[in-house]
């Protein structure tokens, strides 16, 4: 029942667009020519939240923290189940922390969503695309934003953040690509889609300054929460405990109410806010 609970869970984003009212702060752009993928023959959109100071602070230049599906980070009239709410988000962690970041979201491949964020090939995901398509995003899509925008391109400036699907290919670029990104928020991470990950962590070296945090809701059923747990036990055998939080919220669900609610938090934990 969980499996086709989550595989499911994917698929609603590739459904069509609902009508609703822009929700997006003037702070969102939407990048109008989309990126060619390499390796996958096809092209994606980008969308981009700027820090308030960008026009006004010439000079300054900011980390940046990749999302996965932008269509559900910004704006309700784009997103499928609600939105993540991320640049209400980063206005307030300004105004509270002083903490400026630019985001940069991913839309996801609709119908192709399953297997660009699949690690490893899986008999219901289907053949996996995910390293193509974190090859995109560490080789085409960061040095297209580095070029063009006032960013801070270190690994320990980097973020990148996802939940479901999202969560798990993050996951797997913590694996493949930590030459490039220092953070990750693994948001309700699908570990069914790719046990594989389990052993393949326990083996893995990390850079020291690499920071984690883990999250899931309690009422996701299953073995969400447990697998969240015991891959969290695996990271902190590799990093100091400090670096590697964890948040299973016991009423929440598998949503981006859920999501929305918890990146406030993992935004301070990842970037040692306060």
């Amino acid at each position: 029942m969980q499996r086709r609970l989550l595989l499911a869970l994917p698929l609603l984003s590739a459904l069509p667009l609902r009508a609703a009212e822009s929700t997006a702060l003037p702070s969102v752009q939407i990048l109008p020519t989309p990126l060619a993928m390499p390796g996958l023959d096809r092209s994606r959109t980008l969308r981009l939240c700027l820090p308030a100071s960008y026009a006004s602070e010439p000079a300054k230049r900011y980390p940046v923290i990749y999302m996965h599906d932008g269509q559900n980070l910004f704006d309700a009239a784009t997103s499928y189940a609600g939105e993540w709410g991320v640049d209400e988000t980063m206005a307030q962690l300004a105004a509270q922390t002083g903490f400026e970041a630019i985001v940069v979201g991913i839309d996801n491949g609709g119908d192709k969503r399953n297997t660009e964020m699949a690690p490893y090939d899986h008999d219901r995901l289907g053949k996996a695309e995910g390293p193509s398509y974190l090859d995109f995003i560490a080789r085409t899509a960061k040095p297209f934003i580095d070029a063009g925008w006032r960013t801070r391109p270190e690994r320990q400036d980097t973020a990148l953040i996802g939940s479901s699907l999202g969560g798990l290919i993050s996951h797997a670029a913590l694996l493949s690509h930590g030459n490039v990104f220092g953070r990750y928020g693994l948001f309700s991470p699908s570990y069914w889609a790719a046990p594989q990950l389990f052993d393949v962590t326990a083996q893995a070296s990390l850079p020291a300054d690499t920071r984690i945090h883990l999250y899931c809701g309690g009422r996701e059923g299953g073995s969400m929460a447990g697998q969240t747990r015991h891959m969290h036990r695996r990271l902190v055998r590799l990093l100091p405990p400090e670096q590697v939080s964890l948040n299973i919220a016991a009423e929440a669900n598998h949503n981006e109410a859920a999501w929305r609610a918890e990146l406030p938090a993992a935004l301070q934990r990842l970037f040692k806010l306060g």
